[in-house]
This record gives structure tokens, sequence and C-alpha cells, in this order.
């Protein structure tokens, strides 16, 4: 029988009991329980993994990620050990971020939060709507989908890209290709980033990309923090020509004297884009899913190394 390692005792009462498989909790900091017969493992999603820790287990078939991410786990990855990760755990929370992110930035939210705390009632001035404006996604998967559903109902217009060309769905007519970002971008209102980190991806937002962006144009970024050059758009966002709402930094966590904390026009959140009550439903779905075709024998979702 496969021994499965979940995070802790509370991740095995909410996957509850399966079939044909024995469960043990191993947050991958002290010694694995089993270690010679753990078969499939599931890391822990919130806390600082020792992914070296893997080489500890001689019969390591599986890793099942929590995060959609992976760029930090390859690496570490023993050979011949697959690895799928949470593609569509996080869609929902992401999407409900990156549209919370734009409309506080547009409508000046974190100013009247400054104000209350001051007691002060700010006079009234005319704020940007997220209605008429033109927004692109760039980086089209699940998630990408489920922020334009989510942004569809607010009266903008729509336009997707992902790494090539593709036709359309019932969101967006079509799909951009990634080359076609100099001549799309000038003619946005909001750029929402929702791509993998890869080295394609590293310092894509760079001079060249927030140059591009039209005057007054408002940056999202939900992805990764090395996706976004931030020397680059500290120069961009201290005239105030663009803004920015940010989930992820770089460097991360951002140090208390980093100078994005005080560039005029930036939103920051603490990377909190999956971390909501949305998450645990769907990733014990995820998981029981998963669970149970590794211990039928059959293909497993989201492989993102075949081992």
């Amino acid at each position: 029988m496969p021994v499965i390692s979940l995070p802790d005792v509370e991740w095995i009462d909410l996957v509850g009991p399966m079939e044909g498989v024995e469960m043990v909790a191993w947050d991958m900091v002290g010694e694995p329980p089993r270690g010679d017969e753990i078969a499939f493992v599931v890391p822990p999603y919130f806390a600082s993994t020792e992914w070296e820790r893997l080489r500890l287990l001689p019969g390591l078939r599986v890793v099942q990620l929590l995060t959609a991410g992976y760029d930090n786990v390859l690496s570490a990855l023993p050979a011949g050990v697959q690895l799928a990760n949470a593609a569509g755990v996080h869609d929902a929370s992401t999407a409900e971020l990156a549209v919370t992110l734009t409309l506080s930035s547009l409508r000046g939210i974190p100013e009247f939060v400054a104000a209350q705390g001051r007691s002060q009632w700010l006079p009234l001035g005319l704020r940007s709507s997220l209605a008429d404006k033109k927004v692109l996604i760039l980086g089209y998967g699940g998630i990408g989908a489920a922020i334009a559903r989510r942004l569809s109902g607010f009266e903008v217009s729509l336009t997707a890209v992902a790494p090539r060309a593709r036709v359309g769905d019932e969101l967006v007519d079509r799909v951009h290709g990634v080359d076609e970002l100099p001549a799309l971008l000038p003619e946005h209102d909001v750029v929402i980033v929702i791509v993998p980190l890869s080295d394609a991806t590293t310092g894509l937002v760079g001079r060249d990309f927030l140059a591009s962006m039209r005057d007054g144009a408002l940056l999202v970024n939900v992805s990764r923090g090395k996706v976004v050059d931030t020397q680059a758009l500290l120069e961009a966002t201290s005239t105030g020509r663009i803004r920015a709402a940010l989930d992820v930094t770089d460097p991360e966590p951002l140090p208390v004297d980093h100078p994005l904390w005080q560039a005029p026009g930036v939103l920051i959140s603490p990377h909190v884009g999956g971390v909501s009550s949305a998450f645990v439903p769907r990733a014990v779905a995820l998981l029981r899913e998963q669970i149970a075709a590794f211990a039928g024998g059959r293909p497993l979702r989201n492989v993102v190394n075949a081992g």
C-alpha cells in the first residue's frame, strides 16, 4: 500500500481516508516518518520548504505541490520523480485579487485608507473608473482566463496575450502572441501580468516594456516578482507616468527600507494572491483526485516535470 505524506494532521483530516493508500504527516522539516516507504509527497503551502529533504525518500515517485509556481523546486527534484503543480486551485483567489488591486488603485482606495487613519475627510475629486478601460492580460492560462471572466462584467475592452497567438474563446476574440506586445501596450490603460517565472519571463517587464505603456496606465503584477525589473519600475513610477499594483516584488519579502514602499502610485500587497478561503476546498479536491489516480495507476493531472 503506497504511503502518502501530507503537511500535517489537519490536511490528513481534510483529505479524509482514501482506499488503497496510507497517509502520514510530514512538514519536510523533521525526519520523515516511514521515509523508506513514502512514495507521494505533498509539501507544505505556507512554510519555507527544505526541498533537498526530498532526497531522503528512496521510494519517492511523485511530488504534488499546493502552488501553481514550481520554479523553486525543479533544481532539488530527484531524478525519476514526477512533479505536479496546483494549476486551477488558485484561479479564483488570484483572479479576485487582481481585480481588487486594479479597482483599488484606480479608485484611490490607498489614499482613502491613509486619510481614514488621519481622521481626514478628503475633498471630492474625479477618480478613474474601470469601466471603459482597455485591459491587457499578459499570460492567458487558467488564471488569466479567470481574471478575464471576472472583468467581463465591468464594461471593459479585454485583450489577451500568451506566448503564441491562437484562437480566442467566449471571453476574447483572439489571443495575441507575446511578440505583439510592443504594438499592444501603448493602446491599453491597464496591464495585468500573470505569467509563470522562467528564463523567458524574468525581467520581461523592463524599461522598454514600461516605456511602451501609455501615460497614466496601471501595471498589475500577480505573477512573480522577478518578472518585473524593479529598478525600471521605480524609474517609471517616480515621475508619476505610470502606476503599479503589486502582489509580488523583487526582492521578496520587500525590505523595510526599500524605495518601492514609498514609490508614488504604487500599491503593494504581501503575495497573498492564492491565500483565501477559496484555496482549501479546491486544494482538497485536487489532492483527492491525484491520490486516487496514483493509487489506481492512472496518469496524474498538472504534471510539469515527468521525471
